[in-house]
């Protein structure tokens, strides 16, 4: 990783704007460097990447130093490439069924992208909040349940209906054979 001037680091840190941008620019070669390494061939790239400038841009004050942010952004790399989009369902026994499986490999990534969003915007704020908490920042369960003020019964439960939630909005409608 291009080392990043120190200062710029601590400004970033501190919230200055240009200092932010800055590091953002410079990390990016890098960033993307890391995402080819770790990410699998069907991943989308610049996906992963902006995403991992994004975690960097909200979460560069919990780095600890400048020597430990190329370790900490090889870490939100990889488990970005671990996230696909259908990293939503995880756990989701129906899509693990062979024609659900079919019709998602066959969907153009980003009508599948588009899917997935409506199907969080059809979701009730509550089920909404707990999949995002969960899911896409990855927090656990307790986190995610302290963040909403509920308990982690509660988040569980809500977990799962949000799941099978989006689970349902998803499953491709059958068609008639063509006659």
């Amino acid at each position: 990783m291009a080392a990043l001037d120190a200062a710029v680091f601590r400004a970033a840190q501190a919230g200055d704007p240009a200092a932010l941008d800055r590091m953002l620019r410079e990390l990016q070669p890098d960033i993307r460097r890391y995402a080819r390494r770790q990410c699998h061939r069907g991943s989308a790239l610049e996906d992963v990447v902006q995403e991992a400038l994004i975690v960097l841009y909200r979460r560069v004050g919990t780095v600890r130093d400048g020597a430990a942010l190329a370790g900490w952004l090889l870490k939100v790399v990889a488990r970005l490439c671990m996230l696909p989009v259908l990293g939503l369902l995880r756990g989701a026994d129906a899509l693990t069924e062979a024609h659900e499986a079919k019709h998602f490999a066959a969907m153009p990534t980003h009508e599948l992208r588009i899917d997935v969003v409506r199907a969080l915007e059809s979701l009730p704020a509550m089920y909404r909040d707990i999949l995002l908490l969960r899911d896409m920042e990855q927090l656990t369960i307790g986190e995610a349940a302290a963040r909403l003020g509920i308990t982690r019964e509660a988040a569980k439960s809500r977990l799962h209906r949000a799941r099978t939630l989006v689970r349902e909005y998803l499953q491709p409608t059958s068609s008639a054979p063509a006659g």
